[in-house]
């Protein structure tokens, strides 16, 4: 009988006892799994990275786009940052730019059309007449070679061989992204080019911010821009070669100021033109360093970006043409001025502006620039 007793007893205890709740431990470091096939059978991945504090970014070859970056609110909730679509096949298709490289040329070139040591060059035209972010077939549209490294702030380099005379641009350049996802909450992106021949640059990232986790637009948005004077354009947003001081305007974000407060002011002809702001800041440092170029705080959230680069400007777009025909991933339709674009970049026509910081490239030169995007909240 004893023996019976206490196997009730131990029986019993078991019974009683409680499974203890072991918390789930983000897996640190990156993983490549497949995103899907090009047309021509080509094997497309993606790849996930996350870090310790349990951040994730998602990116893909094609293209180099941020496929999706999660970020915590105040409260630690994680939700998505950037706009995108749902399915490999909608990035074929074609986006609004929802974050790849942009290359070889960020932003417009007036008419396709550069000298350079005294030859004209001829660009694809693709925007009203105009060259715009690398032409028909940018960087956004390539394969990129890609090799993970996984560590514990997990690294993404991606490289692509442009040819000589893709999209009109001389020389062959072999072009190197690297992403990298840092402890403290920052997706870091390092670009490096050469050349055989001289040829024209402007690299950057075309990601489309909404720090409220899609749910309403970024008019709420408080953003600084650590930029004095922005540059004025024509109506078909091509430069004219004069700088404006930012203070008494529209683009005047020297102290955080909501992005709505004066986004319609159309008495200022600048907005009208780009139907809202879609507009290169030149800041106020022009050191080659990496400085604090702009801030976005999100005051229902609690999210702020902070954007650090050593390029000498910014492009603010505010999705001025989004309509909500584009539906993300979330299911929602994103529709006008949903998100914002802090595109960091030598400034738009610089090759046929001499007295713009240069953006040519030179054999035995090596391109360098680098961007980051810093996550916390307050």
């Amino acid at each position: 009988m004893k023996s019976l007793t206490v196997l009730f007893v131990l029986s019993s205890s078991l019974w009683l006892t409680k499974p203890k709740t072991v918390a789930a431990v983000p897996q640190v470091g990156i993983e490549k799994s497949t995103f899907g096939k090009l047309p021509d059978g080509r094997e497309v991945d993606l790849f996930t990275m996350r870090n310790k504090a349990g951040m994730e970014v998602k990116i893909t070859n094609y293209g180099g786009y941020i496929v999706s970056l999660m970020a915590p609110d105040r409260a630690g909730k994680q939700e998505a940052m950037t706009l995108a679509v749902p399915t490999f096949a909608d990035y074929i298709k074609g986006t609004p730019s929802f974050g790849p490289i942009i290359g070889r040329f960020g932003n417009r070139i007036a008419k396709g059309k550069f000298s350079l040591n005294g030859q004209e060059y001829t660009l694809a035209v693709n925007s009203n007449g105009n060259h715009i972010h690398g032409g028909k077939v940018g960087f956004d549209k390539k394969l990129w070679s890609a090799t993970p490294i996984d560590r514990a702030e997990p690294v993404l380099k991606l490289r692509y061989t442009s040819p000589d005379g893709e999209e009109g641009y001389p020389g062959t350049l072999a072009v190197e992204v690297t992403y990298t996802l840092q402890k403290d909450n920052a997706l870091r992106i390092d670009y490096q080019a050469t050349t055989d021949k001289p040829t024209v640059l402007n690299l950057t990232n075309h990601a489309y911010f909404n720090l409220s986790g899609m749910k309403r637009d970024v008019m709420n948005h408080e953003l600084t821009i650590k930029a004095d004077s922005y540059l004025i354009t024509d109506k078909a947003q091509i430069p004219t070669g004069e700088r404006k001081a930012v203070a008494g305007t529209p683009f005047d974000f020297i102290k955080p100021t909501a992005i709505g407060a004066r986004i319609n002011d159309t008495t200022d002809t600048q907005i009208r033109y780009g139907f809202g702001y879609d507009h290169c800041w030149v800041f106020t440092d022009k050191l080659k360093k990496l400085k604090l170029g702009a801030v976005v705080y999100e005051p229902v959230s609690g999210r702020v970006m902070e954007m650090y680069t050593t390029e000498p400007g910014v492009q603010l777009y505010t999705a001025n043409h989004l309509s909500g025909k584009v539906t993300g991933p979330e299911g929602i339709a994103y529709p006008r001025r949903f998100a914002l674009c802090l595109e960091t970049q030598h400034f738009p026509d610089s090759p046929n502006h001499p007295d713009f910081p240069t953006t040519s490239l030179l054999p035995g030169e090596t391109y360098r620039s680098t961007t980051v995007y810093k996550f916390s909240v307050r």
